[in-house]
């Protein structure tokens, strides 16, 4: 069976950010966070929030770290001279 062409969008190809995962993804994600447990009944699982980070803000948050780090050690042109 195939799926009707006013169904199908580009976002889903690209493997965009899905709210309702399959029941094998939320058994994967429950073994990476160490919350399954063998010889469970894979029925009746709990939701799991799924959270997409942007690598921008961790990319900017780097630069304004090393931007800290060059002014940390450069010298102040303020501070007063010791004897």
């Amino acid at each position: 069976m195939s799926v009707h062409s006013s169904l199908r969008t580009r976002t889903s190809a690209q493997g965009s950010l899905r709210n309702v995962l399959k029941r094998h993804e939320r058994v994967r994600q429950m073994m990476v966070r160490g919350a399954w447990t063998e010889g469970r009944s894979v029925y009746g699982l709990p939701k799991l929030k799924q959270m997409r980070m942007k690598a921008r803000k961790a990319a900017s948050a780097a630069k304004d770290e090393t931007a800290a780090e060059k002014a940390a050690a450069s010298p102040q042109p303020n501070a007063p001279k010791s004897p």
